[in-house]
């Protein structure tokens, strides 16, 4: 008599799909709490730490929300299924969207589907796949910008989108970055990489150079 698992789709690190098969498996693989599918190849995550993961991402998902109470037209969430293309179906660490003409919608399984505007990933051991073929991913498809914190690094990489190609965005004179996408989000790198939440809010809730009241 075949046992529950072996009737699971298989779903392994390495695995070439199309987005669509690899939505029907994972959809069939409640076992598996997050998988994602970049540029054709599927990649099934690992357990992740707390002080190289869990909290880094904690205080990523804190700083968009408190952005996010002020201003509601605004959506974010974090480790949502984002449909992308027929090659790509990922789960951001946090993102941030509106709906927009040709951007970002909700579909009625409760996906995103098409690239929100601004998203986050906190890697560890993967920050090449980050650095490589999800960050081609997300250019390709036009996510306007993309945050990197490569937590052993001690690095954070804030990408804009311009002509096609993504470019560094560097802090200002006060170590601080400003969204484009999104007036008023700024970040002031070195408190975040120095774990003083207190600090990264008091910036954020400054008037930058882009915010609008």
């Amino acid at each position: 008599m075949p046992t529950k698992s072996s009737n699971r789709p298989r779903l392994e690190n390495g695995d070439r799909l199309t987005r669509e098969e690899f939505h029907r498996r994972y959809c069939r693989r409640p076992d598996i709490k997050k998988a994602e599918l970049i540029e054709g190849l599927v990649y099934v995550a690992s357990p992740v730490g707390f002080d190289t993961h869990g909290e880094p991402q904690f205080a990523i998902v804190g700083w968009l929300f408190h952005y996010r109470a002020r201003h509601p037209e605004v959506r974010g969430g974090d480790n949502a299924t984002v449909l992308l293309d027929d090659s790509n179906e990922v789960q951001p660490d946090a993102c941030l969207w509106h709906e927009a003409p040709g951007g970002p919608r909700l579909t009625a399984d409760h996906y995103v589907e098409g690239p929100p505007q601004l998203v986050v990933e906190v890697a560890a051991s993967s920050a090449r796949r980050d650095l490589g073929p999800r960050r081609e991913a997300y250019r390709r498809n036009g996510i306007q910008e993309y945050i990197l914190w490569r937590v052993l690094e001690q690095d954070l990489a804030w990408f804009g989108l311009e002509n096609g190609e993504y470019v560094r965005l560097e802090p200002d004179a006060d170590g601080v970055i400003e969204s484009i996408e999104f007036p008023g989000l700024r970040l002031n790198v070195a408190k975040l990489l120095a774990g003083d939440p207190a600090g990264l809010l008091e910036d954020l809730n400054s008037t930058g150079t882009n915010a609008v009241s």
